[in-house]
């Protein structure tokens, strides 16, 4: 561990009281827990007949987004976007404090090689970086003289490279963000690990949400909000790892479905947060040719999640209001 993390990126605050758990959530009565749904055979071999979803937070939160695990200091953290803050839950107490308030109305979030964190922020409608002293600065706030719309969501690659998403949510009302005309299409850039320079990856997606590499990091997985229904996109990396060909529909959805946020596992799964409504809410499971092999139902609509723990084989999924975990049979790509 590095030796200002606990004194400065990591350092705590006062914790916030635990409010009472929704009145909608029971825990489940017996195993298997009836919640963990085969939608193929496949998804056998990562559900544990003994493991139950658990819900781990329930508070004042208003919308939950952006998970990402500290295995240095056995913590989540995550965005709660209109409250303008992050908040952090401890492995270790099962306590939530505040992270950071204000937070830039922050919305994803991912750590980099080094291990800071790095962070889409829909206020400062920037992606920042904070520094192992506490210091956030910035890393892209736009491209060619132009502001970006409100960041999204965000992955780094094993060159050090940041690439993230940029929807115009955060400028389409006064709610997760301020209320501004968008400069610049929605676009999916790349920030160059070693120069800091700002590209664009792809331009062709229209409000480009979640995105995940696969394991091997060949593939770049998109979520396209700005059709009905949603489609979940692939594209091969290519020109050494800079840039994006061959784009092409990975998973079409149904009318309904909205996917979100995702996370891979090893085997190149897409473990995915899903909605809306009643039968699609929770996380649904697809695998490396988009079809669909697990679901996992939750009380409401899951925007984002992240696998954590110590194996990295706990799966962390936000609802709008509430945090749940559930062991499985898989392990989150570093």
């Amino acid at each position: 561990m590095h030796p200002t993390t606990r004194r400065g990126l990591l350092a705590g605050v006062g914790a916030l009281a635990a409010a009472p758990a929704f009145a909608a959530w029971q825990p489940a009565e017996r195993y298997p827990d009836p919640r963990i749904q085969d939608l193929d055979p496949a998804f056998a071999r990562y559900r544990l007949f003994n493991a139950a979803v658990e819900q781990i937070w329930a508070g004042d939160s208003r919308w939950n987004e952006g998970p990402v695990w500290f295995g240095d200091a056995r913590s989540l953290i995550w965005s709660d976007i209109p409250n303008n803050r992050m908040l952090r839950w401890s492995e270790t107490t099962g306590r939530v404090d505040e992270f950071r308030k204000p937070s830039g109305q922050s919305n994803g979030n991912t750590r980099d090689r080094q291990g800071r964190l790095v962070t889409c922020e829909h206020a400062g409608r920037r992606v920042s970086r904070t520094e192992w002293d506490g210091r956030v600065i910035t890393l892209c706030d736009s491209y060619q003289g132009k502001r970006l719309n409100s960041p999204n969501d965000v992955v780094v690659k094993s060159d050090g490279s940041i690439w993230f998403t940029d929807p115009p949510f955060g400028i389409l009302g006064e709610y997760e963000g301020d209320r501004a005309t968008p400069e610049l299409p929605t676009n999916v850039y790349r920030i160059d690990g070693q120069s800091g320079a700002v590209s664009v990856v792809t331009g062709d997606i229209n409000r480009p949400n979640g995105l995940a590499f696969s394991p091997d990091e060949s593939r770049l997985y998109i979520v396209e909000s700005g059709v009905a229904p949603r489609v979940i996109h692939v594209f091969d990396v290519v020109e050494n790892g800079t840039k994006l060909a061959r784009g092409r529909v990975f998973h079409q959805c149904k009318p309904g479905e909205a996917p979100d946020g995702f996370r891979v596992d090893t085997d190149g799964n897409l473990w995915c947060g899903w909605g809306t409504g009643e039968g699609l809410d929770g996380v649904r499971v697809l695998d490396p040719e988009g079809k669909p092999i697990g679901f996992i139902a939750l009380p409401d609509r899951c925007p984002n999640l992240a696998f954590g723990g110590r194996k990295r084989n706990r799966l962390f999924m936000l609802t709008g209001r509430a945090v749940y975990s559930l062991y499985v049979g898989a392990t989150g790509a570093a």
